[in-house]
């Protein structure tokens, strides 16, 4: 054979030995029967364009912030696989419409606060918080690793939701009032408004619970409809200009003292996204509801110092005998929340169970450290 003869075959044996391993590259996987695997590859490329409802005014820091984060943070995950736009209360539905909206399936994801719900059954607002009950870190325990969100999950399956805990501020002030509070006495007649169980206990102790949704807070407060107001806490009550509607701001936060923040979801969404979607909110809110705590423990106490040394806002501690009376209504109004139905007794059984517990623990360790400081 020549020189020139077989170089040109063995370039022409090597082009196709070249080729055949290319091919070989880019071919899918089979498995022994000749199927086409799926291995490395996305379980499902389809993009889920969604609707997140909040029943907070679009952008307020820290509440309203929460869902957008939720939102991005989802994006990013999914490689824009699950696409959410958030809307504010008002703009698709009426702050207090959301629940029911997501329910039906209006929007497929929703974000606020479970205490909002109580009229549908009266446990949803012991995931929310309870008054003299758990503070926020109690309540990341009892939801992820003491039976809670189990009990969530049922409750809300049977308004076609998936709950997840999606924020939380930690410990609230008592909230802003007209007038001092100097006994009990000066609660009767009082119009506040106060949503939850703490609003019945309100009640309970002479005053006057009212329910409206945070942008109308403000006005009504300014004008006299109402004559005090809870709210969050100096971060968020400094972005709505509460202290230019109220002279006196009071502590502590009885009657939330560590409020998570939910985001649901419609079942039937749910339902239809692929596990890894699922797995990415699941991981996503248990993220923002660690960053909210974080930013309110790291913004309220310079917000507290604008609100007094700025805008000359008096803190003020209510009275001993005025907290007494709130925590003896409390207990019965926290008590009968068991006689809704045999699940909402459930659910009122393991919050006191875990609440017991964990104070037993907390008072020679968190409240111990605390005390000597």
């Amino acid at each position: 054979m020549g020189l020139q003869k077989y170089t040109s075959q063995c370039i022409a044996a090597c082009g196709v030995a070249v080729l055949t391993l290319l091919l070989s590259a880019c071919a899918p996987a089979t498995d022994s029967a000749g199927a086409v695997a799926n291995e490395g590859s996305v379980s499902d490329a389809k993009v889920y364009r969604w609707t997140l409802i909040t029943t907070w005014p679009k952008n307020l820091p820290g509440l309203g912030a929460a869902p957008e984060r939720l939102a991005e943070r989802l994006r990013i995950m999914s490689n824009g696989r699950l696409d959410i736009k958030v809307y504010g209360a008002g703009e698709l539905v009426g702050a207090l419409e959301v629940f029911d909206a997501v329910s039906q399936g209006t929007a497929q994801m929703g974000h606020g606060a479970a205490y909002y719900w109580r009229g549908k059954n009266p446990a949803t607002a012991m995931f929310a918080t309870v008054p003299f009950g758990m503070n926020a870190q109690e309540m990341n325990g009892w939801l992820r690793y003491g039976g809670g969100m189990a009990l969530w999950q049922e409750l809300y399956a049977k308004f076609n939701l998936v709950p997840f805990a999606a924020g939380n501020s930690g410990v609230q002030m008592a909230g802003w009032f007209n007038k001092e509070i100097n006994s009990i006495e000066d609660l009767q007649g009082l119009k506040m408004r106060i949503p939850g169980i703490g609003g019945e206990v309100l009640s309970r102790a002479g005053g006057v619970p009212v329910v409206l949704p945070g942008g109308e807070i403000f006005t009504a407060l300014q004008t006299g409809a109402i004559d005090a107001t809870e709210w969050v806490g100096p971060y968020n009550d400094l972005a709505f200009s509460l202290h230019t509607a109220a002279k006196y701001y009071y502590y502590p936060g009885w009657h939330e003292p560590g409020p998570t923040l939910e985001a649901f979801v419609n079942k039937d969404a749910w339902d239809a996204l692929p596990a890894d979607l699922q797995a990415m909110i699941q991981v996503a809110t248990q993220a923002i509801n660690e960053d909210m705590l974080s930013e309110f423990t790291a913004r309220n106490n310079a917000a507290l110092d604008t609100l007094i040394n700025e805008h000359g806002v008096e803190l003020r501690r209510l009275p001993d005998d005025v907290i007494a009376a709130l925590r003896d209504s409390s207990r019965e109004v926290v008590a009968e929340i068991a006689e809704a139905d045999p699940l909402a007794q459930r659910i009122y059984d393991s919050y006191m169970s875990y609440l017991a517990d964990v104070r037993r623990y907390h008072e020679i360790s968190e409240q111990a450290y605390l005390n000597v400081r």
